[in-house]
């Protein structure tokens, strides 16, 4: 899944696509470099980011899904926690809401989701973007988060939202310190074995930064982002959401190709 944010203040590259004939030739080439899905964001989730009124989310996203979806016919995902956006971009050409609340931002969403019929990413987040690093505490993370998305699944499927059109994702850097990251990461199959698709974001995230002595920026966090990506493919994650798109896909066929010689032997 290849990440476009048509933000102004997205962590990692706010700011490089909100025009719109820069966020369609990026696009282009995640596509080229061989991505699968599309994830398009026009609001963006990292700490204490500010809230953007759904009109001027809309305005971002809308004309770039219309204009993809005129010349190609990659799923497109919608990144938002607002059911009228998502509503949106169903109507666009859409595919896929992924929401970072999992569906709790309005009461009307999770019958949104079920009346829209897409698929769905049902992401674990703390809190909201301005609290969600303030001091994150849990007794057992991997439980905690399990459990959090398998009642939010329950939910949306008591909704009508069926079964198979739901994903999960544990947020990694949504609520968590560094070791809250590597727990789940280390117990990715503890999710995968939970009966659902499993996405997994760690592109570049801020636990790289912590592992590296706090010496790589966000562009510099392209070798931690394929350890973390290759331990979610081996750990059976059906979604692995990555700003670089070529290196990622180059990585998984390396992996690959290890794998099915060792099965030769």
């Amino acid at each position: 899944m290849g990440i476009v944010n048509v933000t102004p203040d997205s962590f990692s590259d706010g700011g490089r696509f909100v025009d719109q004939a820069a966020a369609l030739d990026h696009a282009r080439r995640l596509i080229a470099d061989g991505a699968d899905i599309l994830d398009l964001g026009g609001e963006s989730t990292r700490p204490n980011a500010e809230p953007v009124p759904a009109v001027i989310e809309l305005r971002r996203v809308i004309p770039l899904i219309q204009a993809l979806r005129a010349e190609c016919d990659i799923p497109l995902s919608i990144d938002t926690m607002k059911p009228e956006v998502a509503g949106a971009a169903m109507a666009a050409g859409a595919t896929m809401w992924n929401d970072v609340t999992a569906l709790r931002h309005r009461p009307e969403s999770l019958a949104v989701a079920a009346e829209l019929g897409c698929d769905v990413i049902l992401m674990h987040m703390r809190g909201d973007s301005r609290t969600m690093q303030v001091e994150p505490h849990y007794e057992d993370v991997v439980a905690e988060v399990s459990a959090f998305l398998l009642d939010r699944a329950a939910a949306a499927m008591a909704a009508g939202v069926s079964r198979a059109r739901i994903l999960i994702d544990p947020g990694i850097g949504f609520g968590k310190t560094l070791d809250h990251n590597l727990a789940i990461l280390a117990h990715l199959d503890r999710f995968t074995a939970l009966g659902f698709r499993v996405v997994l974001g760690v592109s570049r995230k801020r636990f790289i930064r912590a592992l590296d002595k706090g010496g790589a920026e966000t562009a510099d966090r392209l070798g931690g982002s394929l350890a973390a990506a290759l331990a979610g493919a081996r750990a059976g994650c059906a979604v692995l959401r990555v700003h670089d798109v070529h290196e990622t896909v180059q990585a998984l066929k390396v992996e690959a190709a290890i794998a099915g010689a060792r099965r030769r032997d």
